[in-house]
């Protein structure tokens, strides 16, 4: 998916009102730089995990529940886990780490770099990985990382979703910038900062 594509089709339904809060933050920070001459700059970033992140069991994102969910069974040594849908959906996904460096690189640009390289109404820059993964190897990154022993099964009674969700980053690799910190490395730092956390600092409740 590259930067033009954005507001060119329907939302997809359960993400429209977080979408459009995005959308409407990019678009205010192009109409101050249009209107008054700004330098605001926009990213948008795609899946992120890492330390901090949100380790809820009803309402956190693919990574942080998948960490959970097989450090508890590896805990309780239970044998198998099961991810919902086929396991074969596609999805990218970028620690937080270096979303943090991309950022500071974007807002380190000369402004006629950045210019050059955007438009004043499309002037948000892809941040990605560059590289998807099926929904079914970061599990097996998680377990082994994790410790757990068990059998892993996917419930293709359960919706896949979107089957590919990947970021066009062309833009931004142009420009010199590219993810460094590989997806088993990321899940294993984010294991360790997990499992140094005391129960009240996760939120869990």
């Amino acid at each position: 998916m590259r930067e033009d594509a954005l507001l060119t089709g329907v939302l997809e339904p359960t993400n429209e009102p977080y979408a459009i809060a995005k959308i409407a933050g990019i678009k205010l920070c192009e109409s101050y730089n249009r209107q008054h001459g700004t330098d605001y700059r926009s990213v948008m970033p795609t899946n992120l995990y890492g330390p901090g992140d949100n380790f809820h069991p009803q309402n956190s994102h693919v990574l942080p529940a998948l960490i959970r969910r097989f450090h508890e069974a590896a805990q309780a040594g239970t044998e198998v886990v099961t991810i919902w849908g086929s396991g074969k959906p596609m999805r990218e996904f970028l620690h937080v780490d270096d979303m943090a460096e991309a950022s500071l690189f974007v807002l380190d640009l000369p402004q006629d770099v950045y210019a050059a390289n955007t438009q004043p109404m499309l002037s948000h820059i892809n941040v990605g990985s560059g590289t998807d993964v099926t929904i079914l190897e970061p599990a097996q990154t998680v377990a082994a990382a994790t410790g757990f022993k068990g059998r892993i099964d996917t419930d293709p009674s359960k919706p896949d979703g979107t089957m590919r969700k990947l970021m066009d980053v062309s833009r931004l690799a142009d420009m010199g910038w590219r993810a460094r910190v590989g997806l088993a490395e990321g899940i294993a730092g984010t294991y360790q900062w997990f499992l140094e956390q005391d129960s009240g600092s996760i939120r869990d409740k």
